[in-house]
């Protein structure tokens, strides 16, 4: 596993350290976040040392730092995941990166797929558990005690009760859900996700799961929100495509962008 050393010492030296209010993961489609932040500088990430290249259409590949509703952030535009190379750690580094560059927290978006008939294409909805259904963890390997992570509260629920106060206050509706991780990257059967469902699920996904692992333990606390972007296989007549992940997520993109800007606001500046 490659540190995250040589990716700090590059990033300080080209500005990007400094106290940070949020580190930000984009999801599929949902890179328009970028666009609201201001003051930004950026690098790819095939130009930071331990930085996984996405292969995924929908993830942009890059490093931002800049301002949102005047906090400091930082943005990761797209992220690996475990089914591109199977691994689950995939994100390490970067995460690892932002932590050692001065953030203290990390908002994770993603595209999924609803179980919720209230819910439908279009939605947000705050993340209060998951389920890790994949059998992987990124945390395997590791040598030291700190793996044995906590995993009570893993999103933070000071976090996202400054997330619904933001959508308030933008007038926007924040579902809330337990988000259910599947390996992928082929999408759920009609049966996987009744047995989800069963389990407690409100939302199956691909992603976000082994982040919020790791951001525990790297000492991040975590919120996460979704972008619905398709009812979930055999819901409400779903049946998922990644062309209609990336369209819907598009849509969806400035809403969430706008609950960004309101939920970073009320963050303190470091």
């Amino acid at each position: 596993m490659p540190s995250e050393d040589a990716a700090v010492a590059l990033l300080r030296d080209k500005g990007f350290a400094g106290p940070i209010a949020l580190a930000i993961v984009t999801g599929t489609g949902l890179g328009a976040l970028v666009e609201a932040v201001e003051e930004r500088i950026s690098l790819d990430y095939e130009r930071i040392p331990g930085f996984p290249a996405p292969g995924v259409s929908g993830h942009g590949g890059r490093l931002h730092r800049g301002t949102l509703s005047g906090r400091p952030v930082l943005v990761l535009e797209g992220r690996a995941h475990a089914y591109e190379r199977g691994e689950p750690a995939a994100m390490r580094v970067p995460l690892a990166t932002v932590a050692a560059l001065g953030a203290k927290r990390v908002l994770l978006t993603n595209a999924s797929g609803s179980l919720m008939p209230k819910a439908g294409p279009g939605s947000l909805v705050v993340l209060t558990d998951h389920i890790n259904l994949s059998g992987l963890n990124p945390l395997i390997g590791e040598a030291s005690d700190a793996r044995f992570v906590p995993m009570t509260n893993a999103y933070a629920p000071r976090l996202r009760a400054d997330l619904r106060a933001a959508a308030e206050r933008e007038g926007l509706f924040l579902h809330e859900g337990v988000y259910a991780w599947f390996s992928g990257p082929s999408f759920e059967t009609p049966a996987e996700v009744r047995m989800a469902g069963r389990l407690g699920a409100d939302l199956v996904g691909m992603s976000t799961v082994p982040e919020t692992i790791l951001a525990r333990f790297l000492g991040l606390e975590v919120a996460a929100v979704s972008a619905v972007t398709n009812f979930a296989a055999g819901i409400s007549g779903g049946d998922p495509h990644h062309a209609e992940t990336k369209a819907v997520a598009a849509r969806a993109g400035a809403d969430l962008a706008r609950l960004a800007a309101a939920f970073a606001a009320r963050l303190p500046e470091s």
